[in-house]
């Protein structure tokens, strides 16, 4: 079942953690900051970038440890093989630094995607539509770094490139022509690869959605609109003819750090910022099953959710756990009580939290 024999080492407020005998299907109940979003985090964390917070390394460090923290799993990838171990964390020595290790190697964070697909959906997501185009951007990346693991390094080379362009136009009076010429090249190869692999995941989760019936979620329909070109030429002349009006802006105007993700609910035809709070977290929840199918298809996926049920009607809560159960991903859901997964407490593994401890119930 993917992920087995967790442990937290002075994450948060986990001392000492251990989950282990997981199924499909996870349950962590416990009061308001008993730390089960901690676990969540910490799971997370077993994907490229931030994890689910995007909380600095050092916010994650328990008060009572040296300052560091460790987070270890075993993954069973499918294939009938020894599970792979998973290591994260943070040395105190070493503050500021993400350590990653694959059975003992150290590796890269970004490496991470290549083992297992990660995805989630918190409480925190409930204005994605009505927040930032950056905010919709990334959310865009790490669905697309779960089908495609590659897609990770393009978004990390194309960061890197546009604050190098921005910092010739914005610091020197005459940038060198030939050095902006190299920058945008690099920008243009990956940015163009960056703006693919957004087009194709849209492409991929919008046909997966449009499958689906319209009720007991919200079905959106999913637009994806480049704020550039999409081929490396196109970029790298585009980017060429605005030296003069990005140098006077301080900053690149267009480019794949310009893209948008467009959701509208479908049969209202309705833009999904525009829709009501309940019709936008049953558009997320869609959204994040049908990718969570798509995930588990080439690698272990895992899914975290939470305190999602607790929002659903009888009905909505029914179908989030069938659509759950046939994913073929593991699910860790979160609650405050046993009571809304009343459906599943046969089948899930069970732990209640309580001030940084866990019990098996």
């Amino acid at each position: 079942m993917a992920l087995d024999r967790i442990t937290l080492s002075s994450f948060r407020n986990h001392a000492a953690t251990r989950l282990e005998d997981t199924c499909q299907l996870n349950l962590l109940v416990g009061e308001n900051g008993a730390g089960k979003t901690n676990i969540l985090e910490a799971i997370s964390l077993f994907a490229p970038g931030r994890g689910m917070r995007r909380a600095a390394l050092a916010e994650m460090a328990g008060h009572s440890g040296d300052g560091g923290f460790g987070v270890s799993a075993l993954l069973d990838t499918g294939d009938g093989g020894e599970p792979v171990k998973l290591g994260t964390g943070m040395v105190a020595e070493r503050s500021g630094r993400r350590i990653v290790q694959v059975n003992g190697a150290e590796a890269s964070a970004i490496s991470l995607g290549e083992w297992l697909a990660m995805g989630w959906l918190t409480p925190a997501m409930d204005r994605l539509f009505a927040d930032s185009a950056g905010t919709r951007r990334r959310y865009l990346d790490r669905l697309a770094v779960a089908l495609e693991p590659g897609h990770a390094r393009y978004a990390s080379r194309y960061e890197a490139a546009l604050r190098e362009r921005n910092r010739l136009l914005s610091g020197e009076p005459d940038p060198d022509p030939a050095w902006l010429d190299s920058i945008e090249a690099q920008m243009a190869t990956v940015g163009s690869a960056l703006a693919q692999g957004r087009a194709r995941l849209i492409g991929t989760l919008g046909a997966r959605l449009a499958e689906l019936p319209e009720a007991p979620f919200a079905r959106p329909v999913l637009a994806y609109q480049p704020g550039g070109a999409l081929t490396e030429e196109e970029l790298a002349d585009r980017w060429r003819s605005e030296r003069r009006r990005d140098r006077a802006a301080q900053r690149t105007l267009s480019g794949p750090h310009r893209d948008e993700l467009g959701v509208t609910m479908a049969g209202k035809h309705m833009p999904a910022a525009e829709c009501s709070t309940g019709e936008q977290k049953a558009m997320l929840v869609a959204i994040t099953l049908a990718h969570a199918e798509l995930a588990a298809r080439g690698r272990p996926g895992v899914l975290l959710l939470d305190e999602v049920a607790a929002h659903l009607d009888p009905v909505r809560r029914e179908a989030l756990f069938d659509r759950l159960r046939a994913s073929g991903t593991q699910v860790w859901l979160t609650g405050t009580e046993p009571a809304p997964f009343e459906a599943i407490l046969a089948e899930a593994a069970t732990w209640r939290v309580a001030d940084g401890a866990v019990e098996r119930i």
